[in-house]
Formats: structure tokens, sequence, C-alpha cells
């Protein structure tokens, strides 16, 4: 009987993580891809034109996205906006503008950018608290695996077929991932959503704007540990842009050497992901967030300081090992915390701040590398990462605020916000 119960309980859970596999794999397939074609057809700087393309993507998106995905359906919207992602991605291989190029790749980043807090909403309403440690330790280890296998497979498929192949395929996976989102519950079919007959205006996304900013001054400490989190992303991700010229320039690692690096991050993603999954039930999510970052960046000082491969080596498995734990640590607060009927609202708010200064602190370190040293530069903003995390770490473990990482928290079910 227990048996029986288990299997039914994961039997959506399950359907869910298969899907979101398909995509991560896709994602990967379908960008690796796209850079070479754009590579091919107009060279490095029209590639890295595709990264700006992304993040600008995400800031317009973000700005109204949370006002639409808290009053639709978000099972009829996942299929839809991953529908919309693979029909586009379908007719990249038969443009041959640049420009036409950067178009529909920035509405397929518009739907990938919508998907992403859509998804995270479905999961907080399908996923009881008590299981949603175990899905966020699955679901990471499902992306650790994308990491490694996403670029494994495109290299395959380039093998025995073309970029144009890969971007055909990745679009049928799409389609997979949309057949299977299908067979998954429609949680809200009863639900009285509020606000659904709204329009969307000027007027409604200031008055949504203003709602995360009320839910932020009831609930400041939800946004400080929220903000700490990102600021720890937008170091990191900073930091991880001058990764390359680091490792040849200051490190005088070869380009042989630098693939054995990232090689390493992978296992250490992996690693950390499958011993994520061991020790999840047993570890208050309050450690995961605080001593998974903590260690996120004493792996980034590590890598920071080190004076030779071997050292760099192993800052880069322990920063790659711990985000495992920050990640599933961060999802679980994040959906035991923010009620679902304004999370779409909450995290796309905070997502554009995210990315907003994710492309102001990706700027000016670029600049201050130039300007100053590469090296002075890395070893600053890792410093200044491990400075943040010591301060998350301090909050999350605070004895008062033990109730935001209990698996019986029901904030996200409360019509308080």
């Amino acid at each position: 009987m227990r048996i029986k119960k288990f299997v039914r309980s994961w039997k959506y859970p399950s359907i869910l993580l298969s899907s979101i596999g398909i995509s991560s794999i896709g994602e990967w397939v379908y960008f690796i891809a796209l850079n070479l074609i754009v590579l091919d057809m107009m060279g490095v700087l029209a590639v890295s034109g595709l990264y700006i393309l992304r993040a600008l993507s995400t800031l317009f998106t973000n700005i109204w996205s949370g006002s639409l995905i808290d009053r639709l359906n978000k099972k009829h919207l996942m299929v839809w906006l991953t529908i919309f992602q693979a029909v586009f991605i379908a007719l990249l291989p038969l443009l041959s503008s640049l420009w036409a190029i950067y178009g529909i790749v920035f509405f397929i980043s518009i739907a990938s950018s919508m998907y992403e807090p859509t998804s995270m909403t479905y999961i907080t309403k399908l996923i009881p608290p008590d299981q949603r440690k175990r899905f966020n330790s699955l679901r990471s280890l499902i992306d650790s695996g994308a990491f490694v296998t996403g670029p494994a497979i495109a290299g395959m498929m380039f093998m025995i077929g073309t970029p144009n192949f890969a971007i055909y395929i990745n679009a049928i996976a799409l389609f997979l991932s949309a057949l299977i989102t299908l067979f998954m519950p429609n949680i809200e079919k009863n639900d009285f959503i509020e606000t659904k007959d709204e329009k969307i205006n000027l007027k409604v996304l200031k008055n949504d704007w203003k709602l995360v900013v009320d839910f932020s001054r009831k609930h400041v400490y939800i946004m400080v540990i929220y903000l700490l989190f990102s600021a720890v992303m937008v170091l990191a991700t900073a930091v991880d842009s001058l990764e390359a010229a680091f490792s040849t320039e200051v490190l005088s690692l070869s380009e042989r050497d630098y693939g054995f690096l990232v090689s390493i991050a992978g296992v250490g993603i992996v690693v950390g992901a499958l011993v994520n999954i061991i020790i999840v039930k047993k570890v208050a999510t309050s450690w995961l967030i605080g001593l998974g970052s903590l260690m996120v960046s004493i792996g980034y000082m590590i890598y920071a300081f080190s004076g030779n491969f071997l050292i760099a080596a192993i800052g880069f498995f322990i920063l790659s090992f711990s985000m495992a734990f920050i990640n599933t640590g961060f999802y679980t607060f994040y959906q035991n915390n923010v009620p679902v009927k304004v999370m779409g609202r909450v995290g796309s708010v905070y997502g554009f701040i995210e990315a907003f200064f994710i492309i102001i602190g990706t700027t000016i370190f670029g600049i201050m590398a130039e300007l100053i040293s590469i090296q002075f530069v890395v070893i600053s903003g890792t410093l200044i990462m491990f400075a943040v995390t010591i301060i998350l770490f301090i909050f999350n473990m605070q004895p008062s605020k033990a109730g935001f990482y209990s698996e019986k928290n029901q904030t996200q079910t409360s019509d308080t916000v």
C-alpha cells in the first residue's frame, strides 16, 4: 500500500520533471546550434548580440508578464508558451537575415522568460509542501544533467547532421514537452482567479507593481532573503563573464586546460545534485541556502586566488558542487512563503530587478577589467560575494525565523498579501 501511495503521489511530479528535462536539454541544443549558425553568418560580434538580446528580452518581458501570468490558467499558458517557442525555433533555419533571426530570438526569449515564473507557480500549487524539497532537488539534478548532456547531445547532432538539423530536433522535442504537459492536471480548473477579466494596461501594471511593493513592505524578511540570493547570482554572473579571460590570461591556461576546467565544473554540478537528493530530507532549508551560498562563494574565492590549474579546479568543483543546494533551498523557501495568487507578479518584478543588475554588473566588471586588471576585478567580485553570503547565512540562521523554512509553512495558500 505504501508503494502504491508513493507511486500515486509522484505520478504527476514525475511527468512534470520529464517535461522540464526535455525543455532543459533542448534549450542547450538550441542555443549552441544558434550560436554556430550566427557565427557562420556574421562572426563573433553577432554571437555576443544574442546574449545581449536575451538579457534585454528578460527586462522587457518581466515588466508586464507577471500581471498576465497571475490572470491566466497556468497549465494552458505553459502549453502555449512551449508550442510558441517550438514554432518560432522551427522558423530559424529558414531565415537568411541576421536581423530577422534576432527578431525571432527576441520573441523566443520572451516566451522562455514567461515560462519560468509560470511553471514556478504551477509547481507550487501542484506539489504539497512536504514534497517540495525533494522535487526541487530532483529538478536541480535534471538541470545539472542538462548542463552536461545538452552540449554533448548537440555535439552528436552536429556530427550526424548540421546545426539546422539540431534546431529542428529541438523544435520537435518542445512539441513533445507541450504534449506531456497536456497530461498534467488542470489544478486551476475550478479556481476563481479574481483578476483574470482585467485588461492589461498601464494602470493595471502600475497597481500590480504597487502590490509587489506593498507585499515587500509587509514581508520584509522574505524579500531580504530574495534580494540577497539575487545579489549572489548577479555577482556570480558578473564574475563568470570574465572566467575565460581570467583562466587564459591570468592563470595562463591553454584552451585545452580551460575546456578541462569547464568539464570539472560539470562533474561538480552533477555530483552536487546527486548528493543533494540523498541528504535533502535531512537538511533544513535554511542550511541549504545559508551554507550552500557560503560554499559557492568560497569556491569562487579559491578560483580567484588560485595560481595554477589544480587550485583553480578545486575552486571550480566546490562552487559548482554547491549550486544544487542553494538552488533547492531557495526554490523551496520561495514556494513556501510567497502566495501563489501573486507569485507571478512578485517573481517577474524581482526577476526584472535581477536582470537589470546583471546587465549593469557585467558591464561594470567588463569596463573595470579593461581599465584596471582582470585579476583585481575577479578577486574584488568574489570578496564582495563572500561578504554577501555571510550576511545571507546570518539571516538564514536566526532561530526566530525558523518558521519561514518549515515544510509545514502554509503561507503560500494564505489570502493575505
